[in-house]
């Protein structure tokens, strides 16, 4: 929904209108894609002229740039607050796939952007992407690598492996409009992933983990 006619004259600080019109290009881009998606409408939006619009973002690519850069960081930072919410490392790796499903589950489709972009050929977009995946794997590594006993390269394979896991079948929950609720979908994930990690490298320090 747009603004109306006497709210398009208030003056936002940078950082609201730089989240408001961020907010309106997501629902632009969720609903055209990102070739048919039009600055004119993101503005119209936003509730705000396209000289605003560009003051902010000089093009659609850095608009969508830095959307995306959002919902990267938002996923990380989801990731990472996961495995700092316990110490126990089973529900560590709960918490960890259930912020991947939480992630995909969200609204607007912001996961779209951030695994299914049709802009990889960017440079920057490809970049994001990666960070998607690369800061979601070094934060499972370092806790891996501190509670587990393992070099880093074994455990990097490892939440790789445990990244991928998340990532496809939170992915594949969500497109086959699956009957299995999220609780027992993450906590099925989440098994799977524990038996592998929890049973064969236990944790170093402390028993009965």
């Amino acid at each position: 929904m747009t603004e109306t006619a006497q709210q398009r004259g208030v003056r936002l600080p940078r950082t609201e209108r730089r989240a408001q019109l961020l907010g309106a290009a997501q629902r632009v881009f969720a609903a055209n894609g990102y070739h048919a998606a039009a600055m004119d409408e993101i503005a119209e939006q936003a509730g705000v002229s396209k000289p605003v619009l560009y003051q902010h973002f000089p093009g659609k690519l850095d608009l969508y740039i830095a959307l995306l850069e959002s919902h990267v960081s938002e996923l990380v930072q989801q990731v990472e607050g996961a495995l700092a919410s316990t110490t126990d490392n089973k529900q560590r790796v709960q918490a960890a796939v259930g912020a991947f499903f939480d992630f995909v589950n969200g609204d607007a489709g912001a996961f779209r952007m951030v695994f299914e972009s049709d802009l990889r050929g960017e440079p920057a977009v490809q970049d994001a992407v990666d960070r998607a995946t690369s800061a979601s794997v070094d934060a499972i590594t370092e806790t891996i690598t501190a509670d587990a006993g393992l070099n880093e390269d074994q455990a990097r394979l490892l939440a790789v492996g445990l990244v991928g896991l998340s990532q496809v079948s939170a992915r594949f929950w969500l497109a086959h409009h699956s009957t299995i609720s999220r609780e027992e979908a993450v906590a099925l994930t989440a098994n799977l992933a524990w038996r592998g990690i929890g049973g064969g490298f236990p944790l170093q320090h402390s028993e009965g983990k």
